[in-house]
């Protein structure tokens, strides 16, 4: 197949690819995808957006994976769970669009999950922040462990529709996987994450101390920086 043009958008078109091809029956229910390996050959792209790729198709519920062994179809070709349309969030007013409903939902999943989260919840928060943190001075987007942080907070819901819904929208969420969102600010794109990731971790903090009130405030905060961070500043 020829290789996969416009560098900003290649995850975005290999997810596609994908996803067509397991809606048309070429990778069947429980079948095994090909290697990282294979789709790098196969795409002439990176590893990197292999693995942009493979964990959007998670976050989607279409795929799972297992470590050391790959990544396996989930969901038939016949499932249409609800999505956004990707191509619409291209464009920034349709990104900030779906943060205005984030707001609405993850602000009150955060104060659900401070009232019913368990250990278990609050451990798989940490260990997102903490991969977070490693993969920022590593370099990279970081997008797989924000989603992880936020799915830990449906989860702690105790409320499968929080959960069902924040997986069918997948790493559409995250408004770094369609824009480049720290180019529109001051500052490198580490700083950039890092301020993100300050604001996860006062999500986190209130929802550990049981305090629902602070954690939907520290959500909605959080999510409205986001929409707000697409708007570049006037010179």
């Amino acid at each position: 197949m020829a290789e996969l043009k416009r560098r900003e958008t290649l995850a975005s078109q290999l997810v596609k690819v994908l996803a067509d091809r397991v809606g048309g029956g070429s990778y069947k229910l429980g079948e095994k995808l090909p290697s990282e390996q294979e789709l790098i050959n196969e795409f002439g792209v990176s590893r990197t957006v292999v693995r942009e790729a493979i964990a959007t198709l998670k976050a989607g519920g279409m795929i799972t994976t297992q470590q050391g062994i790959g990544a396996f179809v989930t969901q038939s070709a016949g499932s249409q769970p609800f999505r956004v349309e990707e191509a619409s969030l291209d464009l920034v007013n349709e990104v900030r669009a779906v943060l205005e409903l984030r707001i609405g939902l993850e602000a009150e999943a955060a104060s659900l999950a401070a009232l019913r989260r368990d250990d278990r919840h609050l451990e798989r928060m940490v260990k997102a922040l903490e991969r977070m943190e490693a993969a920022i001075s590593a370099g990279t987007d970081a997008v797989e462990p924000d989603l992880d942080f936020h799915r830990a907070i449906a989860e702690a819901t105790f409320n499968v529709n929080f959960l069902n819904l924040f997986n069918y929208l997948g790493a559409m969420l995250i408004p770094r996987t369609r824009i480049q969102t720290f180019r529109l600010h001051e500052g490198s794109r580490e700083e950039y994450l890092q301020r993100v990731n300050r604001e996860h971790h006062d999500v986190y903090m209130a929802i550990r101390r049981r305090d629902p009130e602070a954690a939907r405030a520290a959500m909605r905060v959080h999510l409205t920086g986001s929409r707000e961070r697409l708007t570049p500043t006037e010179e």
